[in-house]
């Protein structure tokens, strides 16, 4: 009976603070219940910090260096906090896809471009254009063709949501710094991958290929994700921001494609199988992982 009692209490525990974890920020000191969800000046004052700068690097102290591309599965568990909420009115948090889609409609990342080699910079407009479908039935064209200038009760829109962001792909660094002695790792670019809005809900057309909507240079969004936040779980009284989660490397990913000398060609161009695609990921994981521990043996 007594363990019981104890596995109860233990139970309601767990219950309740997942449950207040979710809840909007202001609730204990809300007065009103339209504080809740409202930063106070304190509250404010507290969260007014940047992200973690980074150190400069001198190219001189780099013994090696490998830049890779990785894909980050959001259908994993281990990575639904970069998935969910696929809703953005859930629990006042809003999706890393939310958060990096706002963010560019107002100004805030800048740095936007068509591929991770950033050379073509990619407007908003562009950018728009990926996210929408219009369709128009044929009595719409007809009304058209009769001079009819409004015909939106016949046109029906069909947009993106952060439900169909399947994965992000991720461009970034690993590089051994003679003078810390140590291997690093730099995030350069993320990507949202997504299929063409042009097929989705569409039965006349099959296509389950995914493609990047656009890619953000790295450093130029960290310190609106530094202030942004997944949805808290478990017992931490604050979870960590997007920008930590995607510096500290804390998400399940797979190599898909390495720098090199053929054109830095992905692992599928010249592995057909994916259980040897996996292979290869594992093997260039592996040399990165091992060089570090080599650099101190010899």
């Amino acid at each position: 009976m007594k363990n019981y009692r104890v596995f109860s209490t233990f139970l309601f525990l767990i219950v309740t603070t997942i449950s207040f974890s979710q809840t909007n920020f202001g609730l204990l000191n809300a007065t009103k219940a339209s504080q809740i969800g409202v930063k106070s000046e304190e509250r404010i004052r507290v969260d007014n910090d940047k992200p973690l700068p980074y150190a400069y690097v001198d190219e001189r102290d780099i013994l090696w260096s490998k830049v890779v591309w990785e894909t980050i599965d959001l259908y994993q568990k281990k990575n639904f906090r970069l998935y969910y909420p696929v809703n953005d009115d859930q629990l006042g948090s809003k999706s890393l896809f939310s958060n990096l889609l706002n963010n560019i409609r107002n100004g805030e990342i800048t740095e936007i471009y068509e591929d991770s080699q950033f050379v073509n910079k990619l407007p908003l407009s562009e950018i728009e254009k990926k996210l929408v479908r219009v369709d128009t039935a044929s009595y719409g064209y007809d009304l058209l063709n009769e001079g009819e200038t409004d015909i939106s009760e016949y046109v029906d829109k069909n947009f993106i949501t952060p439900q169909d962001i399947q994965s992000y792909q991720v461009k970034g660094i690993w590089y051994f710094n003679k003078l810390s002695g140590q291997m690093t790792y730099r995030l350069l670019a993320i990507a949202p991958m997504a299929p063409d809005v042009q097929t989705i809900g569409r039965d006349d057309i099959i296509d389950d290929a995914i493609y990047p909507l656009f890619w953000v240079f790295y450093p130029n969004a960290r310190e609106v994700l530094h202030n942004t936040y997944p949805i808290k779980t478990g017992f931490a009284a604050q979870s960590a921001s997007y920008d930590y989660i995607l510096n500290t490397r804390d998400f399940s990913s797979v190599i898909i494609k390495e720098e090199n000398m053929f054109g830095n060609r992905s692992i599928s161009e010249y592995e057909p199988k994916s259980l040897l695609q996996l292979r290869k990921a594992e093997d260039i994981k592996n040399e990165i992982r091992d060089l570090e521990s080599d650099m101190w043996t010899y």
